[in-house]
């Protein structure tokens, strides 16, 4: 209270939420396992309802605490200042995005904007390896039609944390720029999001006729 919470190591912010330890170990010590089984606070996030359980010291209580505090982190991450933000450039978008880098399988999301490049949607529309043999075009745009939505900008993740493109990456994009041409709803870019960034296929010049 007198020198304020960011005063506190992680492990004690966490000890603070945990409350007790064990009849072996204080919970600070409970804290800092938790911390070093997890990876430090980026693995945590990452963090599965199981794998806590694993973690010495922590029960169903303590558990469910951690889980609800990581959810509430995730929210206050992709919360738009407003009910429909303008999405005007890539970062934009990208922050409404931030919470794919915590996925652990890859995830395909459409961004429908209106004629204003409001955001009018974010459907998760696939969640598996991104490859053009399995995602089809009709998955992508089905939202955005049934919506009436004058373009779109599609964002996958990649569970490795690296955000370079990849071949199937580029592959996708120069399919649905072209289908986005013929439907008049046009992809305005193809954001992928990794643990160490993100990256705008169209600010790259991949995939995107000038």
């Amino acid at each position: 209270m007198q020198y304020g919470s960011s005063a506190l190591s992680n492990a004690e912010l966490i000890a603070i939420l945990l409350r007790t330890g064990t009849s072996g170990e204080n919970v600070l010590q409970v804290a800092e396992n938790l911390l070093s089984r997890c990876g430090g606070l980026s693995g945590l996030m990452e963090s599965t309802q199981a794998d806590l359980m694993q973690v010495s010291g922590l029960g169903t209580a303590k558990v469910t605490q951690i889980m609800a505090v990581v959810e509430l982190i995730k929210r206050v991450m992709v919360m738009p200042s407003n009910e429909r933000p303008v999405i005007e450039r890539a970062e934009d978008a990208a922050r409404l995005l931030m919470d794919m880098q915590f996925l652990q399988q890859e995830h395909v999301r459409v961004l429908l904007l209106d004629s204003s490049r409001r955001l009018v949607g974010m459907p998760t529309v696939y969640i598996g390896t991104l490859n053009s043999s399995v995602l089809r075009v009709s998955e992508i745009f089905r939202e955005a039609i049934t919506r009436n939505s004058a373009a779109v900008i599609l964002a996958h993740n990649h569970p490795s944390g690296d955000p370079t493109p990849s071949p199937e990456d580029l592959e996708i994009t120069h399919v649905l720029v072209t289908a986005g041409k013929l439907l008049d709803i046009p992809l305005l870019d193809h954001l992928i999001m990794g643990k160490t960034g993100w990256q705008s296929l169209k600010a790259l010049g991949i995939g995107f006729a000038e």
